[in-house]
């Protein structure tokens, strides 16, 4: 392997760019291929990353001898098939989120991986930021006491991506807001307190706004503009709680859209303080000396969390550390992801 680990860019979306500006920042890293199958924006991203060598196949790409990893960042319902195919071709992967459809074709990319003796990292990034970092910090070192609770909120009061589009198509996405954003918050969650253990769920899912997509009303959108030739049969809200042994629980709201202000955190409860993630101000609220108290925590605030990940990523890639988010992990994030939309089909607690 040359110094800097040569990486292909799989999917020219908006994600797409984001792995190529990140991966520009970091030292011993350098992106030389682009893929997508629209030859206009294939031709768009090369000029705007300035990468010379691009391709309308994967398969082209991943034959390329020149190419040490790839950055999968297409609609989800390709992320095994790419990413199976990228290990076979002797391929290191960074994954985005969510690892794929389900977590048994998760687990086929495991043993993809495993084959091929290559590393795959999962696009967690909210791993990244500064304040879940210290947040963590703190729990290792027993700042929290017994964490017994932990509460999700990830509310978009207009939030749908891509209205239309594969975001809003099961066969492409596997699912809405659950499988989109709140993945981000249940394996943070998870990653946080070291609970890799779902044991059961009772939970229920809605799609309330999406369709018709006409009526949809909304300032901006992700991945947009709709099209409302397309289709929408996914969720746009879901709730639920979610059991982990008789150890803690963890209950959560989020939203693609309802009608809610904005709101973004997580919030663990402890015997010894309690802290919320993702909020302006991160502060554990404690016992000092026998009084109630409040402690701020401070860290630097203006990092870039996709070049973090991306840096460790290559890392690891290089034999410098390990990845930021195993296959495991993404293999547990979608076994209680499947949970989730069993419970609320089927109206009960399921076992995960």
């Amino acid at each position: 392997m040359s110094e800097k680990v040569r990486i292909g860019i799989i999917g020219c979306g908006t994600i797409g760019s984001v792995h190529a500006d990140a991966y520009a920042k970091v030292a011993n890293a350098e992106v030389v291929a682009l893929c997508d199958i629209l030859p206009e924006k294939l031709k768009e991203k090369a000029a705007r990353h300035k990468v010379e060598k691009t391709y309308d196949d994967y398969h082209k790409l991943l034959a390329d001898p020149e190419i040490d990893a790839v950055s999968i960042c297409v609609p989800n319902d390709m992320h095994a098939p790419i990413a199976i195919a990228a290990f076979a071709a002797g391929k290191h992967v960074f994954l985005e989120k969510p690892m794929t459809l389900n977590a048994e074709l998760g687990k086929s990319i495991l043993a993809a991986r495993d084959a091929a003796g290559k590393k795959l990292q999962m696009g967690m990034v909210w791993r990244q930021t500064p304040e879940a970092v210290v947040v963590k910090e703190a729990i290792d070192n027993g700042r929290l006491g017994e964490i017994y609770q932990i509460r999700v909120k990830l509310i978009r009061r207009r939030g749908i991506p891509g209205l239309g589009g594969w975001f809003t198509t099961k066969a492409q996405s596997g699912g809405g807001g659950l499988i989109d954003i709140a993945v981000h918050f249940l394996d943070l969650s998870m990653w946080i307190t070291g609970f890799w253990n779902p044991t059961k769920v009772s939970a229920k899912t809605y799609s309330k706004f999406g369709s018709p997509m006409k009526d949809y009303h909304y300032v901006d959108m992700w991945a947009g503009p709709p099209k409302y030739d397309g289709v929408f049969d996914v969720d746009d809200y879901a709730t639920g709680m979610i059991r982990f042994g008789s150890k803690a629980t963890l209950s959560f709201e989020v939203a693609w859209a309802c009608n809610a202000e904005d709101e973004s955190y997580i919030e663990l409860l402890g015997t010894k303080g309690g802290v919320k993630v993702g909020t302006d101000q991160t502060i554990l609220r404690t016992e000092v000396d026998n009084r109630i108290a409040d402690i701020k925590l401070y860290y630097q605030k203006n990092s870039d969390r996709f070049a973090a990940e991306m840096e460790k990523f290559v890392d690891a890639v290089q034999g410098k550390g390990e990845v930021a988010a195993t296959g495991e992990e993404g293999v547990v994030a979608m076994k209680l992801l499947d949970a989730i939309y069993k419970s609320s089909e089927l109206d009960s607690e399921v076992e995960i």
